[in-house]
């Protein structure tokens, strides 16, 4: 079996690993948050936070996007991120987000 760059891969365990969609999923992040860190590090003249900007960021999309697929239902929203609803709700004051205008 051979990739787009020619390298061989001989175990198909080891492909299919590479091309599940968590693989191209992680993939895909890596490609936006490399982007994402040269924008945000042009900006820093002292400390870094680049990791706790990030993270907030990605939070505050999964919430947003947890309230959308669920209808704004907080509840719905938690069990679809995987997380207790009263910690989904600190998350959504911790990230100033109103669900109401979300």
């Amino acid at each position: 079996m051979t990739l787009n760059n020619q390298r061989s891969v001989a175990d198909p365990a080891e492909w299919e690993t590479r091309t599940t969609p968590g693989a191209v999923a992680e993939k895909i992040l890596e490609e936006k948050l490399e982007d994402i860190a040269t924008l945000l590090s042009k900006s820093e003249t002292d400390k870094s936070h680049l990791y706790d900007e990030v993270l907030a960021m990605v939070e505050k999309g999964l919430v947003r996007i947890a309230l959308r697929r669920s209808n704004h239902v907080k509840s719905a929203a938690a069990v679809y991120l995987g997380i207790n609803r009263n910690t989904f709700q600190k998350k959504m004051v911790k990230l100033g987000i109103d669900h109401d205008r979300e």
